[in-house]
């Protein structure tokens, strides 16, 4: 006899209660993960400083921390969440408050590959991001100190402490040095 997956909704993922773990809706299957690692969080956290503040400088939507939970499909449902997310402007303005899940992808998510992550289920991410219609994920990868870009229909590019990443057409504008990412 083969054992049925009992699926879950978005909102009984999102009245979880808090038992320090993180979770994902993953066409409806729970995952569970662990919290992210010190190493991680520091990276992270370079990138969100450095990209929150030129987004608030120029006023061009929202910046979302990790924890965020983005509602990318429906029936079943489907929340991922990003390390760190950015959204448009128009589109934060578009959806006015949401007590929930952002309903729809973010323009841009950058996910931080920990030491534990598997890299088939990174480009599963990846993979579900630009399906959902994410514009550009950064996945930034310590273990060999590159950020690599995923757009759609594009080949990725993966930058080195010698090149300096940019929000191309999603956050005109925006450069940071790879270096600073892993200084």
């Amino acid at each position: 006899m083969v054992a049925q997956t009992q699926l879950m909704t978005a909102d009984q993922l999102l009245a979880l209660p808090d038992d320090g773990y993180r979770y994902e809706l993953v066409r409806g299957e729970l995952r569970k993960m662990a919290p992210a690692g010190y190493h991680h969080g520091k990276l992270s956290v370079k990138v969100t400083r450095s990209l929150s503040n030129y987004v608030a400088a120029h006023n061009l939507g929202e910046v979302c921390g990790s924890e965020t939970g983005f509602l990318i499909g429906s029936d079943p449902d489907h929340v991922r969440a990003p390390d760190l997310a950015f959204v448009r402007r128009e589109r934060d303005d578009a959806a006015g408050f949401v007590p929930g899940y952002f309903p729809g992808p973010p323009d841009l998510a950058v996910e931080v590959i920990s030491h534990h992550d598997r890299y088939t289920d990174v480009e599963e991410k990846v993979a579900d991001w630009l399906a959902a219609g994410v514009q550009l994920v950064i996945l930034v990868n310590p273990r060999n100190r590159s950020v690599t870009l995923r757009a759609p229909d594009q080949p990725p590019v993966t930058l080195t402490d010698q090149d300096n990443l940019d929000g191309g057409a999603v956050i005109p504008g925006w450069q940071m040095p790879v270096r600073d990412i892993f200084a």
